[in-house]
């Protein structure tokens, strides 16, 4: 039975309504992994710490789609509620051209300015190639991923989260596949890893355009339009706490590597790379969460329903809770044999990995109610609340940090900077709770 955005959700309507976007990120989440188990075991340590230089920056720039799904969805999901369908296909159509015109032109400047970006990295020799290789052709790809990062959002308010599982797992297995095929049978290398993902993202953000170009049966389709200024400022400043979170861990993760490389040298950016793998697995349950609920939070504050705003406020807490100490328990766990994946074959860097994803994932229990909170700020509108407990959680407080920890600590002081900084951000986010209470009614 399909559930509308108006149903009201309890804790079973909320989680089946919420485990097709969750399991959606983590079927994105596994693109990054499959291609640096590849890479890592068929390609080498070298190629592999390329990867880990350049996905920063990818990942920074395709931030714009996180910024447009997830803004564009808090305007769309108000739109709905408020009950004009054919404006809010205006808005979705509007933003999706656009979306598709900006990523053109940050896959052009990207792949013009690999080399120059790379070196600034501290690339050099046989690493400085492998870096080249992979950026240009990923970043041929970059307007199909940065649409696939907004439909990502905009399925949910469609109300089809189980078509964008579907999607993201052909997606996903198209990536896997032609890893295994480019490297493992044709041996192309780090090109193969590059290829590999950059098809898979075409198929991601090529299918939706598709589907949402012909009649359906969701609640939006794409249609003839106008720019509207006014609204894409809306729908950025909303969800410019996405898009500052995604550009935060970006610059972050190249502080890490800077820091590592003066510690630990190339052994230490692998093994970060192998800690931010396994990390986005977990990570991706509280976003995939986070954006499963946000059109549900968006729609009832657009319809008034405060009745239902405050019931979806506590069934989250308590949800984030739970789920927060549990997966840092697994984390605990099963360390070891998710660190083996990336590196049995080097017992220094495997070694180190089990070390450090020991201590960064104790902020699994702390990052569930950041992440969930910034996201629920975004569905009410409010995108300086948002962006500030992004911006705080993400870079200034883990800036600080990293600069101070390792001072003290040692490379352990590197691992353990996630930690302290959710544990901050967790006050900040905390507070902005207590003091909009009142103002939105959901509490």
């Amino acid at each position: 039975m399909r559930i509308q955005l108006s149903s009201h959700f309890t804790y079973r309507k909320l989680l089946r309504f919420t485990i097709s976007p969750i399991l959606m990120m983590i079927c994105t989440s596994l693109y990054s992994i499959v291609d640096g188990f590849f890479v890592s075991n068929f390609v080498g340590k070298t190629p592999f710490a390329a990867v880990n230089l350049i996905m920063p920056i990818v990942m920074g720039i395709g931030s714009v789609g996180f910024m447009i799904g997830a803004g564009g969805n808090a305007v769309i999901s108000k739109t709905l509620g408020e009950g004009k369908k054919k404006q809010a296909d205006q808005y979705f159509s509007m933003l999706i051209y656009t979306a598709a015109v900006i990523g053109l032109i940050l896959s052009v400047i990207g792949f013009i300015f690999i080399k120059p970006i790379s070196i600034a990295l501290g690339a050099n020799g046989d690493l400085l190639e492998s870096c080249i290789q992979y950026g240009q052709i990923i970043f041929v790809s970059m307007p199909a991923f940065i649409l696939q990062n907004i439909f990502q959002n905009f399925f949910i308010t469609a109300e089809k989260p189980a078509l964008s599982l579907r999607i993201s797992l052909i997606a996903g297995i198209t990536n896997a596949l032609l890893d295994f095929l480019f490297m493992g049978v044709f041996h192309w290398g780090i090109a193969g890893a590059a290829f590999a993902t950059a098809l898979g993202q075409v198929v991601g953000g090529l299918i939706p355009i598709m589907y949402f170009s012909k009649e359906n049966d969701s609640l939006l389709r794409l249609t003839k339009t106008k720019f509207d200024g006014k609204i894409l400022f809306k729908t950025c400043t909303n969800g410019s706490s996405e898009m500052v979170a995604n550009l935060s861990t970006s610059s972050v993760s190249i502080l890490y590597n800077f820091q590592l490389m003066k510690m630990a040298g190339e052994n230490g950016i692998a093994a970060y790379g192998i800690i931010m793998y396994v990390n986005f697995i977990f990570m991706a349950i509280f976003m995939g969460f986070s954006i499963g609920t946000a059109p549900v939070v968006g729609y009832h504050y657009g319809a008034a329903n405060h009745k239902e705003l405050k019931s979806l406020f506590g069934k989250s807490i308590k949800l984030m809770v739970i789920s927060g100490v549990v997966m840092t328990v697994l984390a605990e766990i099963l360390t070891r044999p998710l660190i083996t994946i990336f590196a049995g074959y080097d017992m220094e860097l495997f070694n180190m990995a089990c070390q450090g994803f020991r201590l960064y994932s104790i902020a699994f229990m702390l990052m569930g109610i950041n992440i969930w909170g910034s996201a629920f700020f975004t569905a009410l509108n409010n995108g300086v609340i948002s962006a500030t407990i992004s911006f705080l959680r993400t870079f200034v407080f883990q800036v600080i940090i990293i600069l101070i920890l390792p001072m003290i600590f040692g490379i352990n002081g590197i691992w353990l900077s996630v930690v302290v900084s959710e544990l901050l951000a967790l006050f900040v986010t905390i507070l902005f709770f207590l003091k909009t209470k009142e103002k939105y009614q959901f509490a």
